[in-house]
């Protein structure tokens, strides 16, 4: 059975920090693109960090680029998203995708084969 699984999430104070997981079960982890997206009630879900499946490169978006970073422990079957100086507009529920041998399109949720359940941030201001 394939799973992605989040944690991480909480209620932050503008100015903080959170890291986020996402773990695997079910995939060959290493050969699957990752990628983090997050929706806020009554928008569209967003994107906001990919790594490719090599490892070798990473897309923000604009918003996230400078205060978040995407990184993948294999090892582990993990992806993480480190956020970093969040603040009160970066309130949603976040959300992991896995993207077999991606490398290009990585901020379509389209792109993506398998989703996890989303965990939810909340920056106060």
């Amino acid at each position: 059975q394939i799973q992605l699984a989040e944690s991480g999430g909480g209620l932050v104070q503008a100015g903080g920090s959170l890291r986020l997981s996402c773990t695997a079960s079910g995939i060959t982890f290493k050969d699957y693109a990752l990628g983090w997206f997050r929706q806020a009630p009554g928008k569209e879900r967003e994107f906001v960090a990919a790594i490719v499946w090599t490892g070798t490169d990473t897309y923000y978006s604009d918003s996230a680029k400078g205060r978040f970073t995407i990184s993948r422990d294999n090892a582990k079957n993990t992806v993480y998203l480190q956020m970093n100086s969040l603040k009160s507009e970066d309130t949603a529920v976040y959300y992991c995708g896995a993207d077999h041998k991606g490398w290009l399109g990585l901020n379509r949720p389209t792109q993506y084969d398998f989703w996890g359940q989303g965990t939810q941030v909340t920056v106060s201001p």
